[in-house]
């Protein structure tokens, strides 16, 4: 007889508005400067909570805040801006990568979203003048959001975890597609690697974000992060990405 720890994770996405045509996405990883900078947007912008994804037979959090929970996986944006921020506290495995994608990406086929936009914060070897925002993206995400900025490509290397599976699906789709990479340290959250993130968002979309009240904002969430990063640790290594990137 199987039990529900014989099968394997399935999410599920809730929203009480459709999506805009462009999703920026953060993630629960290494140093937190994704997730860091998306949670700033959604802060600095004023957008409101729009939708969820939930996770089934994966071990899962539980959020609160003065004692309100709230969901892990919650989709932000506002009537009268074409961007859907995607705040995702939740760690994923490496092995249930490709079904979180293909839930995320059947979402948007169904909501006809265009774009989408990860900011990463990623541990790779560096040199203390590399501290520097670069880019992985599809063919059309640079002809129509790059090329006329000095954001450099990343060398050479690959993607895995969630990151590689949103990027193929870019190669092999119309959906543009893109992963700002930016190296970050153990410090959590790293807030110097989230304000480049932010800054080089900000370079390429021009809303007028100003990455100096991050410092602050940082500060107030700093311990929910280092909890947040702890079991991050306690994460068996076969289960982590191996996103590596050669200058």
């Amino acid at each position: 007889m199987s039990t529900d720890s014989d099968k394997g994770p399935t999410f599920s996405i809730s929203n009480s508005a459709a999506p805009s045509t462009t999703v920026v996405a953060g993630f629960s990883a290494f140093g937190l400067a994704g997730l860091t900078a998306v949670d700033f947007l959604v802060d600095h912008l004023e957008l409101e909570e729009t939708g969820h994804l939930s996770a089934e037979y994966l071990p899962s959090i539980t959020p609160f805040e003065s004692g309100r929970p709230r969901h892990h996986s919650r989709f932000f944006s506002r009537p009268d801006l074409d961007l859907t921020v995607f705040v995702n506290e939740l760690f994923l495995p490496t092995p249930v990568a490709d079904s979180f994608a293909d839930t995320l990406l059947t979402w948007t086929d169904k909501h006809d979203v265009s774009e989408i936009l990860v900011l990463s914060g990623i541990p790779y070897a560096h040199g203390p003048d590399e501290h520097d925002t670069f880019y992985v993206a599809s063919d059309d995400y640079r002809e129509r959001r790059l090329d006329d900025t000095d954001i450099q490509p990343m060398g050479r290397g690959f993607l895995d975890g969630v990151n590689g599976a949103l990027m193929y699906r870019g190669i092999e789709s119309n959906l543009r597609t893109a992963v700002f990479i930016t190296p970050v340290h153990a410090q959590v959250p790293d807030v110097p690697a989230a304000i480049r993130l932010v800054e080089t968002f900000d370079r390429v979309y021009d809303l007028g974000v100003d990455a100096g009240p991050l410092e602050e904002f940082s500060r107030t969430v700093e311990q929910y992060y280092k909890d947040l990063a702890a079991r991050l640790e306690a994460v068996d290594d076969r289960q982590m990405p191996e996103d590596r990137m050669y200058m």
